[in-house]
């Protein structure tokens, strides 16, 4: 926030920024917000991604583009893997079942 005294004399600055002439006050202090302003940005760009990272399809902040479906298609891949997984393993104790159990009709 940058101020120009255009007459000295009379008080008269202009405000850059909002482009006016005012009166200066000895009353009042103006500061600059910008480096404040930059940090909130960096903060909503940050939060943001926080949002985005909840959905598969969003990209993230640090990424390369073109990696927005990566966690979906690894959720498949880990979900089909386990999957498999599961299933081979509950067909085992099936087929283990069903073999003791033809064991245990010729004995009884």
């Amino acid at each position: 926030m940058s101020i120009v005294r255009i007459a000295p004399e009379l008080n008269l600055v202009l405000d850059i920024d909002s482009a006016t002439v005012a009166e200066e006050r000895k009353d009042s202090i103006q500061y600059s917000m910008e480096s404040v302003f930059e940090r909130v940005d960096k903060l909503d760009a940050i939060a943001e991604d926080l949002v985005n990272s909840l959905s598969p399809s969003k990209p993230l902040l640090n990424t390369w583009p073109g990696r927005e479906n990566t966690s979906y298609m690894a959720g498949i891949y880990a979900n089909s893997f386990y999957g498999v997984v599961v299933g081979l393993a509950f067909s085992g104790l099936v087929a283990l079942i069903i073999y003791i159990t033809r064991l245990m009709e010729g004995v009884v």
